[in-house]
């Protein structure tokens, strides 16, 4: 409040405190011992314009790798401005974007539709291109009031507790990625092969570094279809060997993910909010409910190529 000098009254005038001001007294709650921290008294809708809050939360993706909250009553540009400090934003060539905020890619569930009552297998967003998005940011829009949750697990933990003779094993290897053996699957086989022909089959390194931590990250998931490097005479006698031995290796990596103690299991509620690193994470949506909405926003931030 303010004197004036003149009448000797006062005024009252609003506070102002800069959103950055509001950093310190984030509190976060951890989730599980793995991985995932819950976020509370921020908004994000402030931290899209704040630059130092942005940089606090950002340090907490680093370390918990998946960060949720509640009760973000944000707009959709704000949502889009959010993810923006953190990168570019990209598209998804299957899903819709709004058509007012690009990048902002709209995930509606509809119970008429037989095929939105398909979902999908532990993966992590985009392993299909060249540079795999960084990480993403999703806000329930509508959900079942029971059911729907999303799960996330540690990829770094994963790796870590790998036996010391697979860790050596899979030193080096590569694994082919692909949209058209998971989204391209149940198209007609024309539009199958123009999606392969837009998105052609990536490559990454079975074990890949975090660019920012340095940790080491097992890096295959659902969109992995077999590794490119394998067939060497280090790894097989004959030919024979070849087809069981590396399909079930990579299905042995591609099941770490499923390991409970690497996970957290989020229950969303209207205007819930997550951000996970998806570097070193992989997620999946629970489909448990019966047919009902569920409605997701989310903004994917460009990231780089895997090394």
């Amino acid at each position: 409040m303010t004197m004036n000098a003149a009448n000797s009254t006062i005024v009252n005038t609003p506070a102002i405190v800069p959103a950055s001001s509001l950093g310190a007294s984030i509190r976060v709650e951890q989730l599980t011992c793995a991985i995932g921290a819950e976020l509370q008294n921020v908004s994000l809708g402030a931290a899209s314009r704040d630059p130092a809050l942005v940089a606090e939360i950002k340090s907490l993706l680093l370390q918990h790798k998946v960060l949720f909250f509640r009760d973000q009553d944000i707009s959709r540009a704000e949502h889009v401005a959010f993810a923006r400090h953190f990168g570019e934003l990209e598209d998804h060539p299957v899903a819709g974007s709004d058509p007012e905020n690009p990048g902002l890619v709209r995930i509606y569930k509809d119970p008429g539709s037989p095929n939105d009552r398909y979902e999908n297998a532990w993966h992590t967003d985009a392993t299909w291109r060249e540079k795999p998005p960084m990480g993403c940011v999703l806000r329930c829009v509508e959900c079942p009031p029971v059911g729907g949750d999303t799960m996330w697990a540690n990829m770094v933990l994963a790796y870590e507790n790998l036996p010391e003779h697979i860790k050596t094993r899979i030193a080096g290897l590569r694994a082919r990625h692909s949209i058209e053996a998971s989204f391209g699957a149940a198209m007609p086989i024309e539009k199958r092969l123009a999606l392969k022909a837009q998105f052609p089959d990536a490559e990454h390194p079975v074990v890949r570094t975090h660019p920012e931590t340095g940790e080491k990250v097992l890096f295959v998931n659902a969109f992995a279809t077999h590794f490119t490097n394998f067939h060497t005479p280090e790894n097989i006698r004959y030919g024979q060997d070849y087809a069981p031995g590396a399909a079930l290796l990579l299905q042995y990596l591609i099941s770490q993910a499923q390991v409970p103690e690497y996970q957290v299991r989020w229950r969303w509620k209207p205007n819930s909010m997550a951000m996970w690193d998806n570097r070193s994470t992989q997620h999946y949506a629970v489909m448990d409910y019966p047919p009902c909405h569920r409605k997701m926003e989310r903004a994917g931030i460009m990231g780089d190529t895997p090394f």
